[in-house]
C-alpha cells in the first residue's frame, strides 16, 4: 500500500477513535482501541512490539516498546499527556532509526481537540 494511502487511513482511524472517546483516559485504551479500529480497516496491526538496541553487535533487550506497528511500515506512538514534548519527538524518532523505518506518527489523545501539529505530528526518519 502507498504510504500516503496508509497515513490517510490511519489519521482517519485516529479521528474516529478520538471522537468515540473523547479524551482523558489512559495510553493503553487508545491503543487498544486505534488498533482495533486499524484492524477492521483491514491493516495488519503489531502491537506493543519489543524493539532491542544493538550496540556494538550486542542485541540489549533494554524494554523499547513500539505501540503500534501498522503494515510493518509506519510506527504510531500513542500518548496521553497534558502536552506534547520534544523529548517524545525523539522518542519516536529513535524507534524510527532502531527499527530501520521510515515514518511514524506521534498522537496526543489528551487534547481538547486533534490539532495538526499540536496533537498529530507526523515524523520522518
Amino acid at each position: 500500500m502507498e504510504l500516503n494511502d496508509l497515513t490517510y487511513k490511519i489519521r482517519g482511524a485516529i479521528f474516529t477513535v478520538f471522537n468515540e472517546l473523547g479524551p482523558g483516559l489512559l495510553e493503553s485504551v487508545y491503543e487498544s482501541a486505534l488498533a482495533h479500529e486499524l484492524m477492521n480497516l483491514g491493516l495488519m496491526v503489531s502491537t506493543q512490539l519489543p524493539l532491542p538496541v544493538i550496540y556494538k553487535d550486542i542485541k540489549l533487550e533494554v524494554g523499547f516498546r513500539i505501540d503500534l506497528l501498522v503494515e510493518n511500515q509506519v510506527i504510531i506512538e500513542v500518548k496521553s499527556v497534558e502536552t506534547l514534548h520534544d523529548v517524545h519527538k525523539k522518542q519516536l524518532l529513535t524507534y524510527l532509526r532502531l527499527s530501520n523505518k521510515k515514518l511514524g506518527i506521534l498522537v496526543n489523545f489528551n487534547s481538547s481537540k486533534l490539532v495538526d501539529k499540536e496533537s498529530i505530528i507526523r515524523i520522518i526518519n
